[in-house]
C-alpha cells in the first residue's frame, strides 16, 4: 500500500513538474512575441522566429497555440494590459491634480517615443490593426477603452459623458503625436510635435 502511494505520490509531482515547465514555456514564447509585434509589426511576425527568439523549436508551438492569430491575441493583450498599468502607476505617482500631465508627458517623452518594441503596443501598431482577425483586435479594443478609462477617471466631472469624449480626444491626441513622432527622420520636429501636443492638453486635473 505504501508503495502505491509512493508511486502515486510520484506520478502527481512529475505531473505538475511538466506542467510547470509547459507554462513556462508558454509564457516565455508570449514574452518574446510582445516585443517582436511592436518591433517588427504584426505582419513581420512569424511563428518560426518567434520560436527561434524563444529558443525552441517550431514544431512545439502547436503544443501552446492553436495557431498564430491566438499567440498574436495574446501577446498584444500581454504588451496592452502592460501599458495601462505603466499608465496607472504613473498617474498614482504623479502630484496631485496632474496625474493627466504626468501620462502625457510619460507617453510623449523621448523615452517612449524611442521604445517602439517595449512602449505602447496601439501606437505601435495601430495602422495594421484593422487588417487582423477578431480576436486581435478584440484584444487591442479592450485595452484601448481601459486607457481611455483611466483618462477619464482622472478628470474633475468623472463619470458624465462629457469627461469620456474629453479622455477619447486626449487618448487620440497621444497615439497620433507618437505615431507621427516616430514616422519623421527629424528629431526635431518629433521633439515638436510631441511638446505642441503637451501644450494643448491639461496642465492640471482641475
Amino acid at each position: 500500500m505504501m508503495t502505491v502511494m509512493h508511486n502515486s505520490s510520484s506520478r502527481t509531482s512529475s505531473k505538475v513538474a511538466a506542467q510547470s515547465r509547459k507554462e513556462a514555456t508558454h509564457e516565455r514564447i508570449v514574452e518574446v512575441a510582445t516585443r517582436a509585434i511592436r518591433r517588427s509589426g504584426y505582419a513581420g511576425t512569424g511563428v518560426a522566429d518567434i520560436m527561434k527568439e524563444a529558443g525552441l523549436t517550431h514544431g512545439g508551438f502547436y503544443a501552446h497555440f492553436a495557431s498564430r492569430d491566438a499567440l498574436l491575441a495574446e501577446a498584444g493583450d500581454r504588451a496592452g494590459a502592460e501599458s495601462v498599468a505603466l499608465a496607472a502607476k504613473v498617474a498614482a505617482a504623479a502630484p496631485p491634480g496632474q496625474a493627466l500631465q504626468a501620462m502625457l508627458a510619460a507617453y510623449l517623452s523621448p523615452a517612449h517615443i524611442a521604445a517602439i518594441d517595449v512602449g505602447c503596443p496601439v501606437s505601435a501598431l495601430g495602422s495594421e490593426m484593422p487588417r487582423q482577425a477578431p480576436e486581435v483586435r478584440r484584444a487591442a479594443t479592450i485595452h484601448i477603452k481601459e486607457m481611455i478609462d483611466l483618462f477619464a477617471r482622472q478628470l474633475p466631472n468623472w463619470g458624465q459623458p462629457e469627461a469620456h469624449a474629453q479622455a477619447m480626444a486626449m487618448v487620440c491626441a497621444m497615439i497620433g503625436t507618437t505615431i507621427l513622432a516616430r514616422a519623421v527622420d527629424e528629431p526635431a520636429l518629433s521633439e515638436a510635435l510631441c511638446a505642441a501636443t503637451l501644450a494643448q492638453c491639461p496642465q492640471a486635473d482641475k
